[in-house]
């Protein structure tokens, strides 16, 4: 026999089933009183409250709920990353890419979508195969939690990730949140809405943010470097010359002895 019911009680009942709540747990997860029975025999309405609830705890679609769509979910939690403001040539044919200093990094999540903002950002074509058909963006790094990979005033060019979906675990990004720009490798954690940006510097913690936090995503794909000399292999080279000439010192102290 079919239910005389509304089609969103119906509907609110089966998220319930589905899930396989009793009508009290049911109710305590929505923030309802007591239970969700008055809401199931048709005696309560559902409220905007209740509504809202459903779609930011088990994303369903408002207009599923009430018979105005197909589409049973949706994914409240999909945020797009792609860059807010592009730059492009004298002929409009070619996108830009722009620079983004250490300086200019510190209001750039305030500015994110200042178009005239960005006109004070340097800006030029990179001729090369490998930099078309995206957008890039170059930034600066700054601090010493990304070393050895990564010194302090290096450059690190990105392309625009649309989402953290397309985002891979263990992959340097330039993230851009609400209030800072990091470059960090990227920790996903499964069924969580926070993810862990990490330091390859050993010295510094992970930092943990939430995913809604995020406003662009740049994957790291190039770098250019002013540091030569600073380069890992002379650091190594050093720190062995560094043990020798230790060695020998000793060496001298128990023949002297």
């Amino acid at each position: 026999m079919k239910s005389d019911l509304p089609l969103e009680i119906q509907r609110f009942k089966q998220i319930r089933e589905e899930n396989n709540f009793t009508q009290t747990e049911f109710a305590e997860i929505l923030n309802i009183k007591n239970s969700t029975s008055d809401i199931e025999r048709g005696k309560t309405k559902l409220s905007g409250q209740v509504v809202m609830m459903l779609l930011k705890i088990f994303e369903v679609n408002p207009l599923w709920l009430y018979g105005e769509s197909f589409q049973k979910k949706l994914d409240v939690h999909h945020i797009n990353s792609m860059p807010k403001v592009i730059s492009v040539d004298e002929s409009n044919s070619r996108e830009n890419m722009l620079l983004v200093n250490q300086k200019a990094a510190a209001g750039y999540p305030q500015n994110i979508g200042d178009a005239e903002w960005y006109h004070q950002l340097p800006a030029f074509e990179m001729p090369i195969p490998q930099f078309r058909n995206a957008s890039y963006r170059g930034f600066q790094v700054e601090g010493d939690s990304m070393e050895p990979n990564f010194h302090s005033e290096d450059w690190v060019l990105g392309k625009s990730v649309e989402s953290l979906q397309q985002a891979a675990n263990h992959k340097v990004y330039v993230f851009v949140l609400q209030d800072s720009v990091l470059v960090k490798k990227l920790h996903k954690h499964p069924n969580s809405h926070k993810i862990s940006l990490i330091s390859t510097n050993s010295y510094y913690p992970p930092y943990e943010v939430q995913d809604s936090e995020v406003q662009e995503i740049w994957e790291v794909t190039s770098k250019l470097t002013f540091s030569i000399n600073e380069n890992s292999e002379n650091s190594m080279l050093k720190k062995l010359e560094q043990s020798m000439e230790e060695l020998k010192t000793q060496l001298n102290s128990i023949k002297t002895s």
